[in-house]
């Protein structure tokens, strides 16, 4: 499976922006996507995932202004994120289980601040 993310940047606090992140590879059987991110000095922290079996599921840090969504036709996962603040700056990468295997793609840097 390789992973493609894009659509960081930098922004405002306040602004928004929206991740994306496509698919390719032997994506049959995926049964979560997800996006994790990862600040300076921190570890890499789960940001949302939505699966069939599950639903979605969100960090508290986020619930409310982050929302992940997934396009079937197009194998693509995105994650719109509204009222960014300083402590959700951090390198966000994507992120897919299959058959109980962990598959990472490059982070996408975003940075918010004034």
């Amino acid at each position: 499976v390789q992973l493609q993310a894009s659509g960081g940047g930098l922004v405002q606090p306040g602004g928004s922006l929206r991740l994306s992140c496509d698919a390719s590879g032997s994506i049959f059987s995926i049964s979560t996507w997800g996006w994790y991110r990862q600040a300076p000095g921190k570890q890499r922290e789960l940001v949302a995932t939505i699966s069939v079996a599950a639903g979605t599921n969100y960090a508290n840090s986020v619930k409310g202004r982050f929302t992940i969504s997934r396009v079937i036709a197009s194998n693509t996962v995105y994650l719109q994120m509204n009222s960014l603040k300083s402590e959700d700056t951090a390198v966000y990468f994507c992120n897919v289980v299959r058959h109980g295997v962990n598959y990472w793609g490059k982070g996408t840097l975003v940075t918010v601040s004034s």
